[in-house]
């Protein structure tokens, strides 16, 4: 930029209040600036196409498909359960919620219903994996506007429900553990006290959370009027989940069409007023202490009895008949090479995942493997309100608002 020194002035020796600097007319025009797709702070593999206007967003695009999963044409080419390990990697911070969507879809289909012990604890996995995820999302927000403590506490909390994970099914995150017709196997004894451990610790937990950032004015500054959207408009993008909750619209699935015995259990849907990332924070937080209301009145009074169905076309005969029992055998090993043959029909089952309305739509025609596989991807659909949403913001906001949204890439690329 061009400097007009006074006559006789030395360069460096400008004198205050007769130095000048001449403006530069920019014209007006605007700057686009790539945004990802490798980038810490677009939490996956998402790039943005910007239009700033110094540091204000001017637009927003989106550009996705970089994880080039597949997962909606691998379903086809694969038995009903053998798509459960697929539906793990889909949004991999809830795999038991997305198990569960696909297995109640097929169950549908199939016509049969699983054991109430085996609803309830679908219903306790479910949760906890809410839990876990909005655990996630919390330390990572919290970095994204340069608060590194909490991340450390919600890690900490984290674990253990990984803990769970690993006792019940072997593994810590994709755990495959609800299948079409019930569960992998039952619970192992020492799960109940765990599970309680749980529920009786972690409020608080969370009230520690509260304390750290709820009433934090650097945090209040950088989340309140932030990436608003109304409730029409959030309903007119398609959002759900905590996304359209904040904007003050009730909607879970959970309450509004009740799944795996969600209607007995008594729990509320927070909601918030602005629709801002603070308001999208605080019913997280408050999601957190419903969901460990849901894990404890499952536990409370958690049936007895088996935990997969009697269906001879699902349920694979007990491991003693195999050894004394031809029959046995042979269906033992038609279901596990080939899989079981639902109707001719269709069906959309929705669920409602940590970030939203998940819907699983399944076309059988008749054969051991989906026709085809249609996912409703909450991710997906509260990523296209982001333009929107940051439209007039400052670009040091763009962060902070991705975060609130809490997308997953794999939820989105399918």
């Amino acid at each position: 930029m061009p400097i007009t020194l006074p006559p006789g002035t030395a360069p460096g020796l400008l004198t205050p209040g007769i130095d000048s600097v001449e403006a530069v007319d920019l014209g007006g025009g605007t700057m686009e600036l790539n945004m990802g797709p490798q980038h810490p702070s677009t939490h996956g593999v998402l790039r943005l196409l910007l239009d700033l206007d110094g540091e204000v967003v001017r637009q927003c695009r989106p550009d996705i498909g970089f994880l080039h999963t597949g997962f909606e044409k691998s379903f086809e080419s694969h038995t009903y359960q053998q798509c459960i390990p697929y539906t793990d990697r889909m949004d991999y911070l809830g795999p038991p919620i997305n198990n569960l969507g696909f297995a109640l879809a097929a169950e549908r289909l199939l016509g049969i219903d699983v054991p109430l012990r085996a609803q309830y604890l679908r219903v306790i996995m479910a949760e906890l994996a809410r839990i876990g995820s909005h655990l996630l999302w919390f330390g990572t927000t919290a970095l994204d506007v340069g608060a590194m403590t909490p991340f450390v506490y919600s890690w900490r909390e984290r674990e253990r429900i990984l803990d769970i994970n690993e006792l019940v099914s072997g593994v810590r995150m994709h755990t495959s553990f609800i299948r079409v017709g019930g569960l992998l196997a039952d619970v192992p004894d020492d799960f109940y006290a765990i599970a309680q451990s749980v529920v009786d610790t972690f409020p608080k937990a969370i009230d520690e959370y509260e304390v750290l950032i709820s009433g934090n004015p650097i945090f209040r500054e950088r989340t309140r009027n932030i990436g608003a959207i109304s409730a029409a408009d959030a309903l007119n993008y398609g959002m759900t989940g905590p996304c359209l909750r904040g904007s003050g619209v009730p909607y879970d699935v959970r309450k509004q069409q009740p799944y795996s015995s969600y209607d007995h259990f008594d729990f509320d849907i927070p909601v918030g007023v602005r629709g801002d990332i603070y308001d999208r924070y605080l019913c997280r937080m408050q999601e957190l202490r419903e969901s460990l209301k849901i894990v404890d009145q499952a536990l409370n009074n958690l049936p007895s009895g088996p935990v997969n169905t009697p269906d001879r076309r699902v349920a694979a005969p007990p491991r003693n008949e195999i050894n004394t029992s031809m029959e046995s055998l042979i269906r033992h090993f038609k279901l596990s090479t080939e899989g079981f043959r639902p109707p001719k029909g269709q069906v959309y089952q929705a669920v409602e995942s940590p970030r939203g309305e998940l819907g699983f739509y399944i076309v059988s025609d008749g054969s051991n493997r989906p026709y085809r596989v249609k996912v409703r991807a909450p991710s997906f659909s509260n990523l296209t309100a982001l333009p929107h949403m940051v439209k007039g913001e400052l670009l040091a906001d763009l962060v902070a608002v991705i975060g609130s949204i809490d997308i997953v890439l794999g939820d989105v690329d399918r």
